[in-house]
């Protein structure tokens, strides 16, 4: 999957382990596109790159507007932002709390 988002020179690749967090799945993907152009391209390469992998998309949503594609593989949920998009939503963020070892979040505290 890192490959297909590489190829088409997606930026900001970051994967998070949510296993034991969710059930919706284990792995989110998360990248940008560069234009709304960019990320439809994206999203729609990591489906043809599932498929060729024997995956079965589940769903994509947002592609009408393309400034965040969802593509649902099951275990793997790709999303796909412009930099605004991502930095206003702020998934890592959200997916990362608690990831810290304590003295990291200690020092942050003060």
């Amino acid at each position: 999957m890192l490959a297909a988002l590489d190829e088409l020179k997606a930026h900001d690749i970051r994967e998070i382990d949510v296993r034991g967090r969710t059930s919706i799945a284990d792995l989110l993907i998360i990248a940008s596109g560069t234009s709304s152009r960019h990320v439809k391209s994206i999203a729609d390469e990591v489906v043809k790159f599932a498929k060729r992998a024997g995956m079965l998309p589940l769903g994509v949503e947002g592609e009408a507007e393309a400034e965040w594609v969802l593509v649902d593989l099951g275990d793997i949920i790709v999303h796909v932002m412009l930099p605004r998009i991502r930095e206003f939503y702020g998934l890592e963020r959200l997916w990362t709390v608690g990831d810290q070892a304590p003295e990291a979040e200690a020092a942050n505290d003060r």
